[in-house]
């Protein structure tokens, strides 16, 4: 559950129709359409975030992601399935670990460490670099980015291109 330390600061791009992935039970903002692989969470919509097939391209106004994209092994193609279905002008939000940090953080307090995550250098850094190897060339911009801004995760906010 780490969208309620986020929330204050992520919620104004979140306005409009869109979607919560991943969202364990707890929406970025009560209107989001709540997407989740556990039916526990009594999800809008019970399905795996790498594949949005209930949507059409460019008809979202925002994508919200907590700490679930480190659980995919291909970041590029999440990247692409996600920027997808944003309308030009809308924003794909991104929570995520810092996974060196994070993993510090596990050892340092104890806590269990997710066995979810399948990338050992992922963090903003890598996030960008995918995102400006050229594949995404011109389909958005960065309007928001934090590095560190809690024990171990960053913020990013991309608005997609008109």
């Amino acid at each position: 559950m780490e969208t309620p330390k986020a929330r204050e600061r992520l919620k104004r791009f979140c306005v409009g129709n869109g979607v919560d992935l991943g969202f364990g039970g707890d929406p970025i903002v009560p209107q989001s359409i709540t997407i989740d692989i556990a039916p526990e969470t009594k999800p809008n919509l019970l399905g795996d975030a790498s594949d949005l097939y209930w949507f059409r391209n460019s008809s979202l106004d925002y994508v919200y992601s907590s700490h679930l994209l480190e659980d995919f092994e291909d970041t590029k193609f999440i990247l692409k399935e996600w920027l997808r279905v944003i309308k030009p002008g809308g924003y794909l939000v991104l929570f995520c670990p810092d996974e060196k940090i994070y993993l510090k953080h596990c050892t340092r307090t104890g806590q269990a460490y997710n066995q979810d995550h399948k990338i050992t250098e992922f963090g903003l850094e890598y996030i960008k670099n995918i995102l400006n190897n050229g594949f995404f060339g011109g389909q958005f911009n960065i309007v928001y980015e934090t590095e560190l801004i809690d024990e171990y995760s960053f913020d990013l906010v991309l608005k997609k291109s008109l």
